[in-house]
């Protein structure tokens, strides 16, 4: 009997392990890894994040249109693993002091302007929203609406002002957070 039940116990073990294997392996699938970095005047700015796709699906609007990201509502700036910024160097962030060091980057999405927000909270996986309470900063970007959606969520950099603009595409939107060093 208990020869029985443990067959089923390590059974049942393994089909959970398959599954949030394949669950892993398609998520991953849907939304690839990506990573943009950029050395400029000494400052590296470094964020590795996940490059979800729009599939035919409205990114950004209300709950009523049935939005796959609301505004009001927290966004992990991608998809799998929370978003997080490595800097090297202590930065101005929107004109704002931070440290040298990895925060995680979230934002509240608008119609017009997106809330960005670092927080000390690392490592998470999912859309779980952070201990809001470790936000070291919140800033408002202006946002551009495009001609031409972008289908795959990309984060890039450019060199701009002796520092870093960190630009964000996705669907019909596009906003940009400057990067200075202090």
């Amino acid at each position: 009997m208990k020869k029985k039940i443990l067959i089923g116990v390590v059974s049942l073990v393994v089909l959970l392990a398959i599954g949030f294997a394949y669950l892993n392996y398609r998520n991953r699938t849907l939304s690839p890894s990506g990573k943009t970095e950029l050395t400029v005047n000494g400052l590296t700015v470094s964020i590795p994040y996940a490059r979800p796709s729009v599939r035919g699906r409205l990114i950004f609007g209300t709950e009523g249109q049935n939005a796959l990201q609301p505004y009001g509502k927290y966004w992990r700036l991608g998809a799998n693993e929370s978003t997080e910024i490595t800097v090297n160097k202590d930065i101005d962030f929107n004109g704002q002091a931070v440290k040298a060091g990895t925060y995680r980057m979230y934002a509240i999405p608008g119609p017009d302007t997106f809330d960005i927000a670092l927080n000390s909270e690392l490592g998470k996986w999912g859309a779980m929203e952070p201990d809001y309470s470790l936000d070291i900063l919140h800033t408002k970007v202006p946002v551009e609406h495009l001609s031409t959606p972008v289908e795959q969520y990309t984060i890039s950099m450019v060199e701009a002002d002796g520092g870093v603009n960190v630009v964000f595409e996705f669907s019909d939107v596009k906003f940009v957070v400057p990067v200075r060093p202090q």
